[in-house]
């Protein structure tokens, strides 16, 4: 059918398509509304798309991410249909931005399905990072033990939430004990700057792993949507650093500008940690200017389309998960 909104082929390739995430998660483009060039037309107040050129639109998004001009990426929505383990679910909420609608186990039967970590991503607490994990995996016998324990109690778990709920009592009293690492669902509505601040936080090496799966599916999916306003979030922001008035003060001491160039301020190559504390830098905040100048590897976030499934295929999983044949 022929529409008159704004599309992007892109996008429209994978709408509706669900691509897995972690053991049982998925993410679904359910619907977008609009693209790079609708944010083009809020910044302009313009009636029409006119005749302007890729790199004009280009231009005008860069300069409105990079100067934080962010009410005209509010235009473009987009919504999400998600699974993900409790645990997931509720670090997600905490971004307050987006209209939620969660699957509701007080009126339908809870798929059984459990989250367990792969091996590679077993670890023990990390000894400088108080809310992470190490980047080596814990020992094989301690991967073992721990899986035969998550068994036991989701074993357990859900035979009590079958019996109580074949005994007929109330729904949302036979969940309360499944754990938080029990799949729920939802669909998840955000505009689009909103969502890059999402995935600023989310696709982050510091974010926990498993929301880090989820976060980069969707980066892949923002990056058909809108393209153009994908990569400037990617160059200003991702990939970007901020500054903060001594990181610009140590700085403004290495370098002199002038009206072609960058230079170095004579006498000052470097700076040593005396230097940097005269900025008014702590020590942790010269660590952090260190890891700041520090560039990174950038994720492509490409999708994976051989791994796209059909909505009747998930639903399909999803409803041999419930327990018995209660309904």
């Amino acid at each position: 059918m022929d529409t008159r909104r704004p599309t992007n082929p892109e996008a429209e390739e994978i709408l509706g398509g669900y691509f897995p995430v972690l053991d049982h998660g998925f993410v679904a483009l359910v619907d977008y509304m609009g693209s790079d060039e609708d944010v083009e037309r809020a910044a302009r107040v313009s009636y029409g798309f006119g005749t302007r050129k890729r790199s004009q639109t280009r231009g005008l998004i860069r300069y409105l991410r990079r100067h934080r001009h962010t009410t005209p990426f509010e235009m473009v929505e987009l919504k999400f249909h998600c699974a993900m383990p409790m645990f997931v679910a509720r670090q997600w909420i905490r971004h307050r931005t987006a209209s939620v609608n969660e699957y509701s186990g007080r009126y339908s039967l809870m798929p059984l399905l459990f989250y367990r970590p792969e091996r590679g991503h077993f670890a023990l607490q990390s000894t400088t990072n108080n809310q992470g994990r190490r980047d080596q995996a814990a020992s094989e016998e301690l991967y073992r033990r721990a899986v035969d324990h998550w068994e036991r109690v989701r074993s357990l778990a859900s035979e009590g939430y079958a019996w109580m709920v074949a005994e007929d009592v109330a729904r949302e009293l036979a969940r309360i004990d499944l754990p938080l690492s029990t799949y729920t669902q939802w669909y998840w509505k955000i505009d689009l700057h909103n969502l890059f601040h999402f995935l600023s936080l989310r696709a982050d090496p510091h974010a926990q792993w498993e929301i880090q799966a989820f976060a980069r599916v969707m980066a892949g999916m923002v990056k058909r949507v809108a393209p153009l306003s994908f990569e400037a979030w990617l160059d200003y922001e991702f990939a970007g650093v901020h500054l903060s008035r001594g990181e610009v003060e140590a700085l403004a001491r290495l370098v002199r500008t002038g009206d072609e160039s960058l230079t170095p301020a004579e006498g000052a190559e470097t700076l040593d940690a005396e230097a940097l504390k005269a900025c008014g830098l702590s020590g942790r905040e010269i660590a952090e200017l260190e890891a700041k100048l520090t560039p990174r590897p950038v994720p492509d976030f490409d999708l994976d389309l051989s791994a796209m499934r059909t909505a009747e295929e998930v639903g399909r999983e999803m409803a041999a998960a419930v327990p018995g044949d209660l309904e």
